[in-house]
């Protein structure tokens, strides 16, 4: 492809896009004795009052109006916002600091550490709307400051939106209608950002070196597939991403049952993390969910959902999906993904903390109520949802699981295989349950000894490493000898060469973002089960990851090597 240059990072997905960048902004780093800035200069002592309550106005003005144009969570999100830029009692309280003689920036740090630790002693609703309180303060000081509005700009057309990296809170707050592309310069392919554009087919390319230097308005052409970037595309090389995006199309007109040439059967499913994924997937192809990522109903929450509220998302999950197989992992917070009510004190490694199922040694009653709600749920959409546990590493925890959840009234139970203790003795754990299912980003993660969140590290953190993949094979194996299902929920299934590979090795159905079930079931339509067992072989006896794709990508047939 031909422009103005390429930039290569680590692409998410198969998607691809063509349009202008706008820029997320972060939050700004201000001195709390800077002066308060209009047009460049500083403002008169007298007349700084006046400049605070017009940077107050006009941050709640502008999220007012944004919110006002936007629809669902993401105007809900603006409009709280909003009211806490417009709250009397805030602004009255800086510029009573203000005219005391305290610098303007660090009577508005000051004036929101208060309210935020009076809100968070309210608890409920008020605690919730902290995360709402800071992004005032970030906005407000920014303008006295004279700098750009940070966070999520208003997205007016399909745009591409390139930052640093992207808080979940940033993510959440995207408008997706409006979002081509989502392309960052840090973060990795197993983090939010990547997560969220997987499930919502976003093209992604994390890890872009330089592409924060890009000016607003700079027309990229976005290659998720290959990780690259092309800046102001040529004729040229739109045609091509647009053949590209034409044979994405073709490949979901097939609807079938996923499966290898000569019939053996592979389960395709899709990810979700919210009520709204599940209705999306009404008309899809996918043969159901193999993860439903319920942390999304907790996170931003002071308090956890009621048993009721988890009660109603669940049931309208099921309905959503008839009598589609769902899969639901129970609450997986801690580590990148931490909690207020969960876990309340900073942990020195929180990835090998109390993080997923090992919560029920402090909060016990989060797994309770949760294991209820399904229950509850099940029974009302007359569903029978299978249930497992996140970062169980030993039989007993894979009991005493099963054991809750059948006490809860739930059926099929499973747990997640994603620390290398639980793989190796999978037979044993596959003992106490009706299945497993292997999450190969934690998965590489623990047996690497790699942090996921770290991007520099990503060669490290690669599913195909051979020693991730002997993990899957004994894990496999133990499927087989106990006749139970073996799934793949990490996104190293959504890889149509790593698919080829992962059902040689025996896993029984895979899991991905809904966009990239198309090439996978082409991939495994095109191969031959005793095709997949050798293809794993190569893999297996791979010196690195590196090598290990590339032998596979050579003896694969032509068309499926050019979708890898």
């Amino acid at each position: 492809m031909s422009g103005h240059g390429v930039l290569r990072g680590v692409g998410v997905g198969r998607g691809v896009a063509v349009g202008p960048v706008v820029r997320v902004e972060p939050a700004p780093r201000v001195a709390p004795d800077a002066p308060v800035l209009r047009d460049g200069a500083p403002v008169a002592p007298d007349q700084v009052p006046d400049a605070v309550s017009e940077a107050f106005a006009s941050v709640a003005a502008a999220l007012t109006a944004q919110a006002e144009r936007a629809t669902g969570t993401v105007a809900d999100v603006l409009s709280a916002t909003a009211q806490m830029a417009d709250d009397p009692a805030l602004r009255q309280q800086v510029l009573d600091r203000v005219r005391g003689g305290e610098p303007p920036i660090a009577a508005v740090d000051a004036a929101v550490d208060g309210f935020a630790v009076l809100f968070e002693q309210a608890g409920g609703y008020l605690a919730e709307r902290v995360t709402d309180l800071r992004s005032v303060r970030d906005r407000v000081v920014a303008r006295l400051a004279g700098l750009p509005a940070p966070g999520v700009p208003e997205l007016v057309e399909p745009t591409v939106v390139v930052a640093r990296d992207l808080a979940p809170a940033d993510t959440a707050a995207l408008d997706l209608t409006r979002v081509l592309a989502l392309l960052t310069e840090e973060g990795g392919p197993t983090g939010h950002t990547a997560i969220i554009a997987g499930q919502n087919g976003v093209p992604c390319v994390v890890r872009l070196p330089g592409i924060t230097e890009l000016a607003e308005g700079t027309v990229v052409g976005v290659d998720a597939a290959t990780g690259s970037v092309v800046i102001e595309p040529d004729d040229d090389a739109r045609a091509a991403l647009a053949a590209k995006a034409d044979r994405e199309r073709a490949l979901a007109e097939d609807t079938a049952p996923g499966a290898t040439a000569d019939g053996h059967p592979v389960q395709l499913l899709a990810n979700i993390g919210t009520v709204e994924d599940a209705e999306r997937l009404t008309g899809s192809a996918a043969e159901g969910v193999g993860l439903f990522r319920t942390e999304v109903l907790f996170l931003g929450r002071a308090q956890a959902p009621t048993v009721d509220e988890q009660t109603a998302a669940y049931t309208r999950v099921f309905r959503a999906l008839g009598n589609r197989k769902v899969v639901v992992r129970t609450l997986d917070a801690g580590a990148d993904k931490p909690l207020a009510f969960a876990n309340p004190a900073p942990e020195e490694n929180p990835a090998l903390g109390v993080r997923g199922y090992r919560l029920v040694r402090t909060v016990p009653e989060l797994l309770h109520d949760q294991l209820t709600a399904l229950a509850r749920a099940g029974r009302e959409s007359g569903a029978e949802p299978w249930v497992m546990a996140p970062m169980v590493a030993t039989s007993a925890e894979a009991r005493a699981f099963a054991a809750a959840a059948h006490g809860a009234g739930l059926g099929v139970t499973g747990v997640m295989v994603e620390v290398p203790a639980a793989a190796l003795r999978a037979r044993a754990v596959l003992g106490e349950v009706d299945f497993v299912s292997l999450g190969t980003n934690d998965l590489a993660q623990y047996t690497m000894a790699t942090d996921r969140l770290r991007g520099e590290l990503t060669d490290l953190l690669d599913p195909w490493q051979p020693a991730v993949l002997e993990l899957v094979a004994a894990t496999a194996r133990a499927g087989q000898d106990a006749s139970r299902p073996v799934g793949v929920c990490g996104e190293s299934a959504a890889d149509p060469l790593m698919a080829l590979v992962l059902a040689g090795l025996g896993v029984t159905s895979l899991s991905m973002s809904p966009g990239a079930l198309p090439a996978v079931r082409f991939a495994l339509r095109r191969h031959t089960q005793a095709e997949c067992r050798a293809l794993a072989g190569l893999a297996l006896a791979a010196a690195d990851a590196v090598s290990g794709r590339s032998a596979v990508r050579a003896a694969v047939h032509p068309e499926v090597g050019d979708l890898g």
